[in-house]
């Protein structure tokens, strides 16, 4: 089995898509490009129970490094739309996301000034971002620095599913994050084909895939603030800590952490795994257009533990 291990960088790496209206892409490309360290308080409402976490965010010349109290022994170095994940002093894996060919449409999102607030003693804007009519999200923006300072994502029925604000900012910051490089053989993944994953699901569009060394493929979705990856392994993924739930496409295994959630499955063709910043009322839609939960069978299976 492969223990799935995954950070997403919600709210720091939004890359450019269709479905980002224009407004929201200048808002949160401002943002990006401000030089700070902070650190910031995650909470959030699930089903399971009460998620929260502290985490550090340190962010330079275009480049960000996160790392958490969940997760003392883990560090997260992104920018220009590139990733690394380090356990201890080794890197564990590194990719990129660039959006494809994306079909052209309306923007899903549209952003309504909402009022002036004063955060951390700071002057800044708060804005309700918009879906299908529903807000979704409410932002504020220090308006000296552009720094999204705090961010409220809502279910569709109006209520805090997470809540992610700063406790400190400063903007005084003389070193630069950068994003450490490693033999791209080993660990940057190629382009991936054969998939049959959808190029669009619910609004969320297919940016980028990958296929690493070890048959590991890797989906990136996004539908211009909310986004999620889906794994497809050639062996079942182990989910520690997780909680059986039974959905109309089927049985999965669920695991919420602060800010993200994390569904695995099997299929007959080896494991999957979708992981994100979905709010609960957006996660059966998602699943239901992916491959479904299927039995492998005995032999599959037992081949699998044999052989990996």
């Amino acid at each position: 089995m492969r223990r799935l291990f995954v950070l997403v960088l919600s709210f720091s790496l939004v890359p450019s898509s269709s479905a980002l209206g224009a407004d929201l892409d200048d808002l949160l490309t401002r943002s990006q490009e401000a030089n700070y360290s902070a650190e910031q308080i995650i909470s959030c409402s699930t089903p399971d129970g009460v998620r929260d976490a502290v985490v550090r965010i340190t962010q330079t010349d275009g480049g960000l490094t996160l790392s958490s109290n969940v997760t003392d022994d883990v560090e997260v170095a992104a920018g220009a739309g590139s990733w690394s994940l380090r356990r201890g002093d080794g890197l564990v894996v590194e990719a990129s996301v660039h959006p494809g060919d994306v079909e052209e449409r309306e923007p899903l999102y549209t952003v309504e000034e909402a009022r002036s607030v004063e955060y951390l003693g700071r002057a800044a804007m708060s804005y309700l971002l918009i879906r299908d009519g529903a807000p979704r999200a409410e932002l504020v923006f220090d308006d000296e620095t552009g720094v999204l300072v705090e961010a409220v994502t809502l279910t569709i029925t109006g209520e805090v599913y997470c809540e992610r604000r700063f406790v400190s900012l400063d903007t005084d910051v003389a070193t630069s994050a950068t994003l450490e490089s490693a033999d791209p053989e080993a660990t940057a993944p190629v382009e991936a084909t054969g998939s049959p994953l959808p190029s669009e699901v619910s609004g969320f569009d297919l940016l980028d895939r990958y296929l690493d060394e070890d048959g590991l493929r890797f989906t990136y979705y996004s539908d211009g603030f909310f986004s999620f990856a889906v794994f497809e392994t050639p062996t079942a993924v182990l989910l520690p800590d997780a909680t059986i739930v039974e959905l109309d496409s089927g049985r999965y295994t669920r695991a919420f952490t602060a800010g993200q959630v994390t569904y695995v499955w099997e299929t007959r063709d080896g494991g999957m795994a979708l992981v994100g910043d979905l709010p609960p009322d957006l996660h059966e839609s998602v699943l239901s257009d992916m491959p479904h939960p299927e039995d492998p069978g005995f032999l599959r299976r037992w081949w699998r533990n044999l052989f990996g």
